[in-house]
């Protein structure tokens, strides 16, 4: 029988009870954690991995923003082989605490956004590129994209061997927004599929695979490539490890985010490709407009996971799966 995808939900690094529960009951069969510095050691990972599994989740990507977005490593900053080594530890431990999958980006400034707005009358997340653009260096100069890239390759050379010896694999999510210009003196390495083809083949191991962020794709539009291409390409070739789910109004210069049932993509159309090319990682909501008062902790996951839930049965409906 052809393995399935896994619904996912992100919890925080102390999972209360209650987090676990509504996890349960929500039917998701893995969950999505970033952890703080003093937590990457092999002892706090593997507890983590055993109360999550305790509840009869699977504890399925574990992440630390110091390591994985870490403008050192992305712009050779004083402190890098720092930040490397202490990445490199981080993987020792995950794969020593049976954790598989990592994630990590090349955004030194991390995701840029502008005011937010409303979606459907709750407060969203909102871009306009011209106004981004606009801002002045956040690292005192502007950068090159072949220094970025040297610094990739860099990376990736002291990684890669770290990562297949501990047997995790690294999840490359893309800019966000993958914007066409640099934003604050640093241009964007990931966005579009062609930099992904880059970044795999200086990579050279299928230790580096890709978190597919359909937040990122759309907003990118053609100039990212095609969304349902990209899902078959990358699929084929074993790259995709955790896939975000998420819509916006509309691809850049100006977008904001939506629910999944209102922005410009038809989000079964997604979900029906994952099926069908038989994609069997995890499948997790990224950001979401905010529901109301005390609806906004758990509604968005929840909204959404039934929405999901909901596209994955039809697909499997009409592709007979």
């Amino acid at each position: 029988m052809q393995a399935k995808l896994k619904l996912s939900l992100s919890l925080s690094a102390e999972p209360s009870a209650d987090d676990l529960a509504f996890a349960q009951q929500l039917g998701v069969q893995a969950v999505y954690i970033w952890v703080r510095p003093e937590q990457r050691d092999a002892a706090f990972l593997t507890a983590l991995r055993q109360k999550v599994e305790d509840a009869g989740i699977e504890l399925y990507m574990v992440g630390n923003m110091n390591v994985g977005k870490s403008p050192r490593i992305h712009l050779a900053l004083p402190g890098r082989d720092e930040d490397i080594a202490a990445f490199q530890q981080f993987v020792r431990n995950l794969g020593q605490a049976g954790i598989g999958v990592t994630t990590f980006t090349w955004e030194p400034d991390q995701v840029w956004s502008s005011a937010p707005t409303e979606s459907r009358g709750a407060r969203a997340r909102h871009v306009d590129l011209d106004d981004l653009a606009k801002q002045p260096y956040t690292h005192g100069r502007a950068y090159e994209e072949d220094e970025l890239w040297d610094n990739f390759n860099y990376f990736m050379e002291r990684i890669i061997p770290v990562a297949e010896d501990a047997g995790v694999r690294l999840a490359l999510h893309p800019n966000d927004p993958p914007a066409y210009v640099p934003l604050g003196g640093v241009p964007c390495l990931i966005k579009n599929a062609a930099a992904y083809r880059r970044a795999f083949e200086i990579a050279d191991s299928p230790a580096l695979g890709m978190e597919f962020c359909m937040g990122c794709w759309l907003e990118g539009g053609e100039g990212f490539g095609d969304i349902l291409e990209g899902i078959r390409e990358f699929q084929a070739d074993g790259r995709i490890l955790i896939v975000h789910f998420r819509n916006v109004s509309a691809p850049l210069p100006v977008f904001t985010e939506t629910f999944l049932d209102n922005g410009y993509m038809d989000m079964y159309q997604i979900m029906k490709t994952l099926v069908e090319t038989g994609y069997a990682g995890t499948v997790t909501l990224d950001h979401t407009p905010h529901f109301a008062g005390d609806y906004a902790k758990g509604g968005g996951s929840a909204y959404a996971i039934g929405y999901m839930r909901a596209l994955i049965e039809r697909a499997e409906a009409e592709l007979g799966g």
